[in-house]
């Protein structure tokens, strides 16, 4: 009897061992805002999901295997709050999914993954990727500095590598296959990224280049930014050039900068940028410009108060972000809304 109960409480020890060093978060977002667009022509209001953070449901996860390596996984879904539908029709995991090791040697993910080059630029925009000059009506939707510069987000069927911290520095690499019968260099995409963090200083530089069906650059993206926190403001900069090879279907040659500020105000956050892009695929009448203004509030570690002005301008022959009804014309947001992470 003894020995029965010895051999019990050691597969105990074991299993609560074994347990300890695996587990699985389930995670998420819920973001809603009321929102105010006028594209030019018209006026529209809306109660949208995703005005700041798309909203998402996750899980991640990581076993220990011993010896410093470790398995990991992340999948997370998008989904609309303001109508119950899919982020995107027909893909369950839809922003992430993806499975990997991690060590001594950095961390090798393969699966569908955040670009090298929206890491870098996220870190830079003072609205995270959100907020600013979005659509009314159109969940999970944003029209500020990455949608303006073109920024790549995520890429599929995508092997990334990328290292451990580094006295401050962090580089990835990152390679998609294409999958295209008969051909190596169709659809593939390429990018790279590196960064360094230290104190109040980040500065990063990364670059995406992807190809078209015929294996041609259909878009070379250069991004280039930092921040810099003095405390009572914190500098932002970016600037982004993108470029393709002469003779794909939809050629290439633009280039904008974005600045930007973060100040500490009554508890929250004054969030400010202007940005300004030059489409150099048009000969005259090529420039616009966007500036934006935003205050966030935290009401408990979980919940965020939002609220948001931007406005976009355009040349004759300019429209950036899209977001006007035709080139040449206005359009401005407002919105005001609720983020809660679970």
């Amino acid at each position: 009897m003894k020995k029965k109960l010895l051999a019990l409480a050691a597969f105990g020890v074991f299993a609560g061992s074994a347990n300890a060093q695996s587990s699985v978060t389930i995670y998420g977002v819920i973001d809603m805002a009321i929102q105010h667009e006028n594209n030019g022509r018209a006026s529209k209001v809306a109660l949208d999901s995703g005005g700041w953070y798309g909203s998402r449901i996750g899980f991640k996860g990581t076993e220990d295997l011993g010896g410093g390596l470790k398995a990991n996984f992340q999948l997370e879904s998008g989904f609309n709050a303001d109508d119950g539908g899919m982020g995107s029709s027909g893909v369950l995991f839809n922003r992430l999914s993806w499975v990997g090791l991690s060590g001594a040697f950095g961390s090798l993910n393969v699966g569908r993954q955040y670009a090298p080059i929206f890491l870098v630029a996220d870190n830079v925009d003072p609205f995270d990727a959100g907020m600013t000059g979005g659509r009314a009506g159109v969940s999970t939707y944003s029209g500020g500095m990455l949608s303006i510069f073109g920024t790549s987000f995520r890429t599929s069927n995508t092997v990334n590598y990328t290292t451990n911290n580094l006295s401050g520095f962090k580089g990835s690499l990152a390679y998609t296959f294409g999958e295209a019968a008969g051909s190596t260099t169709a659809n593939r995409a390429i990018g790279l990224s590196g960064a360094y963090e230290n104190g109040p200083v980040y500065v990063g530089a990364a670059l995406q280049r992807t190809n078209d069906v015929n294996g041609r650059v259909a878009s070379k993206e250069l991004f280039i930014g930092g921040t810099y926190d003095f405390h009572v403001v914190k500098a932002h900069l970016g600037y982004q050039k993108n470029t393709s090879d002469s003779n794909v279907t939809t050629p290439l040659n633009n280039k904008g900068w974005m600045v930007g500020a973060t100040v500490p105000l009554l508890g929250g956050n004054v969030l400010a940028s202007y940005i300004r892009s030059t489409d150099n695929t048009v000969a005259t009448a090529n420039k616009g410009s966007q500036w934006a203004l935003g205050y966030t509030y935290d009401i408990s570690k979980r919940t965020t108060l939002y609220t948001s002005y931007s406005r976009n301008t355009n040349d004759a022959n300019a429209n950036i972000g899209g977001l006007a009804a035709a080139n040449g014309l206005t359009d401005s947001l407002f919105n005001v809304g609720v983020r809660h992470k679970f």
